[in-house]
């Protein structure tokens, strides 16, 4: 249900960049969203639908790209996208270290939008 939030998080980027260019619509929107954030493209799309009807943002696309889980080591500093979802434990690529932290993968972030 976060996607709602999240959706009219979005929308609200979008209105407020569509007004400072003069946009007169807005054709889609590039987002990049963390592997961990738990956002589903699919109902994150069917949200902002709902929310941009009316607005220069109606009938815009949401272009997703999943970012990866990123991890920090904390013997060498080695920073490695890290696979969280395979049931093995995260382990540093460079020395073999357990003790490892996370740095990203739940955020998402607007990357462009395209509008005329």
């Amino acid at each position: 249900m976060h996607e709602l939030a999240t959706a009219e998080k979005i929308l609200s980027i979008v209105l407020r960049h569509a007004g400072e260019n003069g946009v007169s619509r807005v054709l889609r929107v590039s987002l990049d969203i963390g592997a961990m954030s738990g956002l589903e493209a699919l109902w994150l799309q069917r949200y902002f639908d709902r929310l941009a009807g009316g607005t220069v943002a109606e009938g815009a696309s949401l272009d997703v790209q999943t970012i990866p889980v990123g991890a920090v080591c904390g013997l060498c500093g080695n920073r490695f996208d890290a696979d969280l979802f395979s049931g093995v434990p995260v382990t540093c690529p460079a020395c073999g270290g357990a003790n490892c932290g996370l740095v990203s993968g739940d955020e998402y972030r607007v990357r462009h939008m395209e509008a005329i």
